[in-house]
């Protein structure tokens, strides 16, 4: 098969030999993806077999799909939290997996709202490195020349922790990066960064973005795509630029360095950069003074060529004000990953975001898809059958079910996928949405029970008020950044004149936020990436006004219950009419990993 036939693009043949044998590889994966996915089920359970897991099971050393079905469950994290808990704890044994656990990765909450620990094991770092690797060797099919400057990313690692047993719990990217397939990777003219390794590597937020600002500013001209991991965290680069601009353009001018920036590896590495430029000084100054904002990444870094960025799913809220800020540039979302497993790629990067489809690799893990029913039949008990990764079919969406080789077997991930085709054998997906998910600003994800216990535990403030929530919905507010959440509350007081003060609804604010799970702290504390929570009260009967427009939209005024997430404008808008009191929450929350007072 000749090189510029392996996949279909704009611009032809690979950009260099490199390029090649990774488009290749994809190939290859892809047109025997069936192949591929029986091999691999059969490598984890034959390297597995000895475990605790999948011993209770009895497989008895079989390897093929139709035992591993009949006799492994379908599973949840609470299902595996005890065998994850003795891990945790120290127990070295080989419960899950026969290679030993090498750290654990911090997901998103539990139904319990505090975060899952993921097992892995040092081989997974090479898989996902392999994802990686794939990554430009598909953009450079795109997009010309991006060996001729640099990458602007943002960034960051976060806090990380030991469990009882001493090995460390941390987020899937705080692990890549510190590990020395980041650190020590090889010079790759297609993949250069604007930030040193020892700005990304900075656990102090600010020092870290200042850091990496600064070095993007020196760079600007050289900048040829900027970036960050979700769409969120490039608008708070942008919000922080619109904070700072002035020290940052004095420390240009003055070729000197923020005395808040005191990290002595950075401080290290910046006198290798810091130069005195009183000319770009004075254009930042000139830029970032304007009062209107619009187009302000082309206005800087004016040969950008895209933003690498995620923003399917909860981030899609923030197209419209990237695309203030960019001009309409681009939009690259390049693969698609979670804590649990590194999953596939975007096989046509520059698409629009709402046609973006990931293509599943199939030798990252074993994948099953449980078909994603709208309703349930009436009268079934129990759940389709799982489907394999090359039936699935076009127009359907599943839920996706991993096994994996650190010790997940037939594991919830938790995502909803809709198949829009296939490449080659291998199907491609658009993620849909998290199951449960309500609220998401960020990295968060808050559901509707937990959205339940924070508005019941704040509502008891207003007991000694003679006062009750009677309704309540919300929204996340991404019009500003942060963004934020915003709860709306329909109060009953039996006296009015004695109702809450605002001194009381700013104490339900937060207690709110105490309540919410320890991702939405970290992100509200430690990052700063998501802003105070609101409530806006309503006047009576606006719950009512809700139900009525519902209803004249042709809902069943039987089946009809109150949206405890809403994001259709005409409905925001109706709440906002009826506004008569807003409240924030007055401080930051108690933060602390796997802590809440709920």
């Amino acid at each position: 098969m000749a090189v510029d036939s392996i996949l279909s693009s704009p611009l032809g043949p690979p950009a260099c030999e490199k390029d090649a044998k990774a488009l290749q590889f994809i190939e290859e994966m892809t047109r025997n993806a069936d192949s591929v996915q029986e091999n691999v089920l059969a490598h984890i359970l034959r390297r597995n077999a000895d475990t605790e897991y999948l011993k209770s099971f009895n497989l008895d050393g079989a390897t093929d799909r139709e035992t591993f079905k009949s006799k492994i469950p379908m599973v949840t994290y609470e299902d595996l939290q005890p065998f994850i808990q003795r891990i945790a704890d120290g127990d070295r044994s080989p419960i899950l997996s026969s290679h030993p656990v090498s750290e654990f990765l911090t997901s998103s909450g539990t139904s319990a709202g505090e975060r899952k620990l993921m097992p892995t094991i040092k081989e997974e770092l090479d898989r996902r490195q392999l994802l990686y690797s794939l990554l430009m060797p598909v953009m450079n099919l795109y997009v010309n020349g991006l060996d001729k400057g640099k990458g602007l990313y943002f960034l960051f690692i976060k806090s990380e922790t030991k469990t009882p047993g001493g090995l460390l719990a941390r987020p899937v990217l705080t692990s890549y990066y510190k590990s020395d397939h980041f650190k020590t990777r090889p010079h790759d003219p297609y993949n250069v960064y604007t930030s040193p390794n020892e700005a990304i590597l900075c656990p102090d937020s600010f020092q870290s973005m200042y850091t990496q600002m600064l070095c993007g500013l020196y760079d600007r001209h050289q900048v040829l795509r900027v970036g960050a991991v979700f769409a969120s965290g490039l608008l708070r680069a942008i919000r922080f630029l619109q904070l700072n601009w002035r020290q940052l353009a004095d420390d240009i001018r003055a070729g000197s360095l923020n005395h808040k920036v005191t990290d002595p590896d950075i401080l290290s590495c910046m006198t290798r950069i810091l130069r005195p430029d009183p000319e770009l000084a004075d254009f930042i100054v000139s830029e970032c003074s304007k009062e209107k904002w619009e187009r302000i990444i082309t206005r800087i870094w004016p040969n950008t060529k895209y933003l690498d960025v995620i923003v399917t799913g909860a981030m899609a809220q923030y197209i419209p004000t990237l695309d203030y800020y960019s001009g309409g540039l681009p939009k690259a979302c390049t693969m698609y990953a979670s804590s649990e497993c590194y999953f596939g790629l975007n096989l046509n990067p520059m698409s629009k975001p709402s046609d973006v489809s990931y293509t599943i690799m199939p030798n990252m893990a074993y994948f099953e898809f449980l078909p994603h029913e709208a309703a349930p039949a009436a009268g079934v008990a129990q759940p389709p059958p799982l489907v394999d990764l090359a039936d699935v079919e076009v127009g359907k969406e599943y839920e996706l079910v991993i096994t994996t080789y650190a010790g997940l077997y037939r594991y919830h991930v938790g995502d909803i996928l809709r198949v829009t085709g296939f490449h080659n054998a291998a199907p491609q997906f658009q993620f849909v949405r998290r199951k449960n998910v309500l609220l998401s600003i960020d990295s968060d994800k808050t559901d509707e029970a937990e959205l339940q216990a924070a508005v019941e535990s704040a509502s008891r403030l207003l007991k000694g008020y003679d006062t009750s929530v009677v309704e309540y919905t919300s929204y996340a507010d991404t019009a500003t950044i942060p963004g934020h959440y915003v709860v709306y509350w329909e109060l009953l007081a039996r006296e009015p004149t004695a109702g809450p003060t605002g001194e009381v609804m700013e104490r339900c604010c937060l207690e709110m936020e105490e309540c919410l799970n320890s991702v939405y702290r970290q992100c509200r504390v430690a990052d700063g990436s998501i802003g105070a929570l609101e409530i806006r009260v309503v006047r009576n009967g606006t719950f009512e006004e809700l139900m009525d427009y519902a209803i004249s939209r042709g809902a069943s005024i039987n089946q009809y219950k109150v949206p405890r997430c809403v994001s259709f404008t005409p409905i925001t808008e109706l709440l906002d009419s009826r506004v008569v009191s807003t409240h924030f929450s007055p401080s930051l929350p108690h933060w602390a990993p796997d802590r809440r007072r709920c």
